[in-house]
Parts: structure tokens; sequence; C-alpha cells
């Protein structure tokens, strides 16, 4: 592929930054994030006339770098965010540390000193290697002109292989006008799936047909209309409970009868103690995160793990399993999806329907009313009647979002976007990702006060595009999950954790979104009602019960919220 690009005057240019820029459009790249800097206008200024690729101006590297992490958990490539040197490298960070926790794919160009000033204390100089090596799966800085294709072709092969994560490319700034140079291609590199070998299959098939209680647990990897499809026919094929890996709710419509719920940092006790009576776990696609695996004790040592996962160094690393598969999840799944059926005893019907009616149960919501505000799990309660689950819900930090994974039963088009880091500010930035994607289906961020106030300022980006967002502000006036943990370590002792808010729907009303606010129970259907129906950003202001912020706990008592039990979520 060439790497010239011709300028809107005519001239045809073979720069760095033209190579890269066509490196970029060569890997499908459609949309960058951004906050403009000097130390890489060069590349600016060659997208300029790449009009297939979509620069999207942020307000913060931090959650330009979300936006782009989100966008690679939409579409399964890597994500792409340009940042100037320093400063603009060091608030990307945040999302470089949340896409190596989630095993997302994303990179992250870096606009840096120029090359004769390099370890010699320049302006906004950081030493890139030792800032992120602990994070990205590499770090490089181009120095050679003429290796510009190689070095793109390189950090995306190495974002999307294996175990995905984050790649730091740094392009010093006298680097970007010089000649690019066109030895190596600027295209994606596709590999055909690996699927397992003839004897690793029978020994797969020999324990599931032996199985009286499988569980299947599905993970990221499985992402797409495609797997999800195929999660369904294996699970109605086989009988097979499926149960989705952290922050993958919504891998299986919730309301399907196979459907056996979600591990995150909240699951309950009661629900790992029916996991744990499985006589065989199949996890596919999944890594066996820490949250997903109740920080690695489940599975149980007693129960047989068939591990399927692309990077055979992710198997066997904290589980032992009966069978480790490095192979491809979906080619997995296609092959799982017409074996012929077989149940030994005849009872894993009534184990899928006993696992499915924890989740129903669970589920329901009792409405509860309390003193100190509107309990958030109505809102969640509410959101789910309007929508039917066909909503793409982004997720902040915080216990409040505990309200979420309990009533919002995600449909057949839901998604459920968030992060595994727990860092607060991802859900506003990223909504725009998502409505940027997907349009048609309403996106819904839910993000508390404080998180909201992180990366407040992309809700310009969101009104600037017109984007049909709708941000859902859990205010409790609290870091409500630091203040459950301080109620509880040290009662009566509150410090840090109070916080003084702005009036956040006239301050949506300022940046030119709908602004509503919620203080009664009575108000939150027509807010939402109204929210939806907005063909721009709208912000709903829902004043929240602080000692109703968890779904499972009640803030300074100790005792249960609703009908749940005694647990912690997020941060």
């Amino acid at each position: 592929m060439s790497t010239a690009v011709t300028t809107g005057r005519g001239e045809q240019l073979s720069t760095v930054a033209h190579t890269v820029a066509a490196g970029l459009s060569g890997h499908g790249v459609d949309r960058v994030f951004c906050v403009a800097g000097e130390s890489y206008l060069p590349l600016l200024d060659a997208l300029y006339d790449v009009s297939q690729i979509d620069v999207v101006t942020c307000r913060h590297e931090g959650s330009a770098a979300f936006m782009a992490l989100a966008d690679a958990k939409l579409t399964g490539r890597a994500g792409v965010c340009l940042v100037s040197r320093g400063p603009g490298a060091a608030n990307a960070a945040v999302a470089v540390h949340a896409a190596a926790e989630d095993a997302s794919p994303l990179v992250l160009l870096v606009g840096d000193v120029p090359v004769p000033e390099a370890d010699r204390e320049p302006f906004q100089g950081i030493d890139l290697g030792r800032h992120f090596g602990g994070m990205a799966k590499a770090v490089w800085r181009l120095q050679e002109p003429t290796a510009a294709a190689e070095f793109v072709a390189r950090a995306f092969r190495v974002a999307e292989s294996g175990t995905p994560g984050p790649v730091v490319l740094a392009v010093a700034e006298d680097v970007w006008r010089l000649p690019g140079g066109t030895e190596v291609p600027c295209r994606r590199t596709v590999c055909g799936p690996s699927i397992p070998d003839p004897h690793t299959t029978d020994r797969i098939r020999n324990l599931l047909a032996a199985a009286r209680r499988p569980l299947l647990l599905v993970g990221s990897r499985l992402e797409g209309a495609q797997s999800r499809a195929v999660i369904r026919e294996a699970a109605e094929r086989h009988q097979l409970p499926v149960v989705t890996s952290n922050k993958n709710q919504h891998l299986l419509p919730n309301r399907h009868g196979a459907y056996a719920g979600h591990l995150h940092n909240n699951t309950q006790a009661s629900q790992f103690a029916a996991f744990d009576r499985a006589d065989l776990v199949l996890a596919v696609g999944t890594r066996l995160d820490n949250s997903t695996t109740k920080r690695r004790r489940f599975p149980t040592a007693a129960q047989p793990l068939v591990h399927v996962h692309p990077d055979a160094g992710r198997i066997g690393l904290f589980h032992q399993p009966a069978v480790g598969v490095a192979a491809d999840p979906l080619a997995f799944m296609h092959q799982l999806a017409h074996w012929p059926a077989d149940d030994p005893g005849g009872g894993r019907s009534q184990w899928m329907a006993e696992l499915h009616g924890l989740e129903v149960e669970k589920a329901v919501w009792h409405p509860v009313q309390a003193d100190d505000g509107v309990v958030f799990g109505g809102v969640i309660a509410a959101l789910d009647e309007l929508t039917g689950g066909e909503v793409t819900v982004v997720v902040d930090s915080g216990t409040f979002t505990s309200w979420t994974y309990r009533h919002l039963r995600f449909g057949e088009r839901g998604r459920l976007l968030g992060i595994s880091s727990s860092s607060m500010g991802f859900a506003v930035g990223a909504s725009v990702s998502a409505a940027l994607r997907n349009p048609t289906t309403p996106t819904v961020a839910v993000v508390g006060d404080g998180g909201f106030l992180m990366n407040g300022g992309e809700l310009i980006t969101a009104c600037a595009r017109r984007l049909p967002v709708v941000y859902l502000i859990s205010n409790n006036s609290s870091y409500g999950t630091i203040r459950l943990h301080q109620d509880k370590d040290f009662p009566g002792r509150t410090i840090a954790t109070d916080l003084a808010n702005p009036d956040f729907a006239a301050l949506a009303e300022s940046f030119g979104a709908l602004g509503l606010t919620v203080r009664t129970p009575a108000d939150v259907q027509p807010a939402l009602a109204k929210a939806l129906a907005c063909a721009g950003p709208a912000v709903i202001e829902v004043r929240t019960s602080l000692e109703f912020a968890s779904a499972y706990r009640r803030t300074g008592k100790g005792s249960p919220a609703g009908q749940g039990h005694g647990g912690r979520n997020g941060r």
C-alpha cells in the first residue's frame, strides 16, 4: 500500500506523518480520539486529507484514551488515541492501565520530544519506557523514518494478538516531517482461526458428556453478534447454564432461560455457592481474571475446568485446567454448538432452570423508601422497564453501579460497557464512543457525582456532535463506596468523603444539553422518558440516597439493603 497522500493542494507527500496516517487507514481505523498537541501537528495535518478517519477532539487526554478504549471494546479492534508528550502522555496513563487490566487492544500514539533533545532534560520530556513499562505490552520510540510503516503494523499486531493490551508508540517531533519510506505494507495481518486438535476435542466432549451440572463461562473474547448467537445455540443444544465474566453481562440476553448471571465484584455468596456445585466449568474467551473468579477462588480446585483462550501463556497461570486449549474462542464455540447433545440423567434442564431462577429472583425490584433521597435501584428498574434492556449502558465506578448489575436485564441489542480497573471518570467520554458507534440504540451513562466531575468536560464533546446520550448521575454528595468502607472500618469518623456539588441540571443546560433533576421516586419515570426521547445529550441528576448507595449493604448500618446481602463493588 502506498504511503503517498494527496493533499488538498494536489501535492504528493510521503512523510512519516503521512505514512502513519496511511497505516492507520490500512488497519481499518475509522476513528481516533485526541487532544491536539504541537508535538504531533504533522500527523493531524496528514489526517486532514484522510476523510475515512473521524478525528474526535476531546478535552482531556485521560478521557480521550478512555474513549479509544471504549471504542476497542465496541469494535474488537485496537482503539487509537493521539496525545502530546509529557503531560498528555501522563494524563493518558489511566486508560493504558485500564486497557491492560481488561486485556483490551489500545494504540497510544505520542508526539515526543525532538531527537536532539532526548535524554537531555527536555521540556515536557518523560521516559516513556519507564512510565508505561509496567502497563503496556510494548513501548517503542520511532526515530528511523523509513521504519514508520513497520512500527505501525507492529503496534497493531502486538496490541490485538494473544492476550490483547495497550501499545505505546512515540514519534519524535522532528521525525514526523521526514520521508517515511514504503518498505512494509500498512495493513492488518489476518490469521485464520486456530481450533483444538481431534484428541483434545475428544477429551472435552467426554468431559461434557459425563457432566450432569456443567456451567459455561463466557468472556470478552466472545464479543460480537456472531459470538452471541453461537453462545445461545450451544446453551440450548446442551442445556448449558451461561454465566458471563466481569463487565460482560450482555453476552446472552438476560431473560433467556440459560442465563445464569454475571460475575463481578458484587456477585453474592449464595450465587457462588450454586456455581460451586457445577461438575464441569467450560471457560471460553475469558482470562479468568481476579473479579470474574472471586479473587481466584472460582472455579474451585475440585471442579474440572476446560479453559479456551487464544494465549497459551494465560492458561494454567492461576487455575489448573483439566484441559487447556490455546484456540480461537469463537471457532471452539462453533464446534461446541454442533456436537451431539448428551444429557446424562436428564437433569440439566432443571439445573439450568435453578440457576436462571436465582437471577430472576434477584432482578425483581422491591420498592424501597429512604429518608435521604431516591434509592437508585428504582431508577434502574424504570430504565429496564422503559427500554426492555435494549440499551447500551456505560458504567462508571462506584458501589451505586451494583443496582445496575442487579436490576437491568440486557436484551438482544443491549450492551454493558465498563472497565474492571474501577477507575472513576470512564463513563462520560466512553458514552460518546458508544453513541458514535451505535446511534440507533439508546446510550445511557450511569455515573456518580464524583466520577462525572472527573471528566465532565466531555459533555461538551457529546453536545458538539449532538449525540443522544443520557447521563444518569447518582448524586449522593459523597464518594459513596469509600464512605461505605469508612463507616465500616472507622465508624463516626467521616473525613474526605463528603462532596460539594453544582446544580448538575443547570450545568448541563449551560453546555447545551437537556438538564433534569429527580428528587422523588415519582419523578423518575417521566424524567427518563423525556431524556430517552431527546435528540441530543440529556443529563438527569438523581438526588440519591447515601444510606442505600449499594444494592447489598446500607451505608452506616452494616445491614442488607433491600433484599440483598453484604458485599462491595468498585472504587
